[in-house]
């Protein structure tokens, strides 16, 4: 009597079906949830990019006058616009912002204050970029400044940013700001507070302006540009607005999204086809 050949394919263990199921589910819950997250980071860098061709446009309009700039309800409106101010630079105020970089060499931000002529108005200007001396840091760089009245041009920018920095600043001078009764061109510098260095880390203008008593505008500074003067430089660096992250994110979201389903279809199928192949093949020998 010939033997009946072995049944060599094993049983189909319970639950099989519902474990497929679940594996599904999830799957499909896992790609959902990255592709959702791929198409946020790309809409993030959407909106960078149409800030960025906002700030464009705002470069290319016309420079304000004066008149203009003071007649201004609201200068953070007016970010990155062009103007044209006239006043007296306030040099014993000027500051230096310590780790500051110009092409990959670290220096200074070179900030004075600038009394706008006819007006009892002060503001920040940042002049440029000073590179730091390698061997005394507390030694500066020649820094020259035109005495009189001159005119300047520059952007319309936020407050000067901050670095990260260790420790609590000193706390700004209690007495309030005062106004001041004289004019840009006769203007009288005053001395920075006893104690207070040249060179730091960060500056609020709002504390600045507490310890210089200088009527000072804190919601805007402007940026000086131009070719390269007064041994600054400045090649200021675009804002920082992060697009390469985003994109980067996405690509590794909707890379994700792809592993996923590529797991899934291996696992699912293509791993128990290629087992029922060999299980077949084992029964016909």
């Amino acid at each position: 009597m010939t033997p009946e050949p072995l049944n060599t394919e094993a049983p189909r263990p319970r639950g099989s079906a519902g474990r497929f199921w679940l594996i599904t589910i999830a799957a499909i819950l896992t790609v959902a949830a990255t592709v959702s997250l791929g198409r946020w980071q790309l809409s993030r860098a959407a909106q960078k990019e149409a800030l960025q061709a906002s700030i464009d446009a705002q470069k290319q309009k016309p420079a304000l006058d004066q008149a203009e700039f003071l007649a201004l309800e609201k200068a953070t409106d007016s970010l990155h616009r062009p103007v044209r101010l006239r006043g007296l630079w306030l040099t014993p105020q000027t500051v230096y912002l310590d780790n500051r970089q110009m092409h990959g060499v670290p220096g200074f931000y070179v900030l004075t204050p600038f009394a706008l002529e006819g007006t009892e108005q002060t503001v920040m200007i940042q002049r440029g970029w000073v590179q730091r001396n390698f061997v005394d840091r507390t030694q500066l760089g020649a820094v020259e400044t035109p005495a009189g009245i001159v005119e300047v041009t520059g952007l319309i920018e936020p407050p000067p940013s901050h670095l990260f920095e260790l420790g609590t600043p000193a706390a700004a001078a209690s007495a309030p700001a005062t106004t001041a009764s004289e004019t840009a061109s006769e203007a009288a510098p005053v001395p920075a507070a006893e104690g207070s260095s040249p060179i730091r880390q960060n500056l609020n203008l709002e504390a600045f302006r507490a310890e210089t008593k200088l009527p000072l505008r804190t919601d805007v500074s402007l940026q000086q540009t131009g070719p390269a003067s007064e041994g600054l430089q400045r090649d200021w660096p675009a804002p920082a607005l992060g697009l390469e992250r985003h994109y980067g994110y996405a690509f590794q979201w909707f890379g994700l999204s792809a592993l996923v389903v590529i797991l899934y279809v291996w696992f699912q199928f293509i791993t128990p086809f290629r087992r029922s192949r060999r299980r077949a093949r084992n029964g016909r020998f």
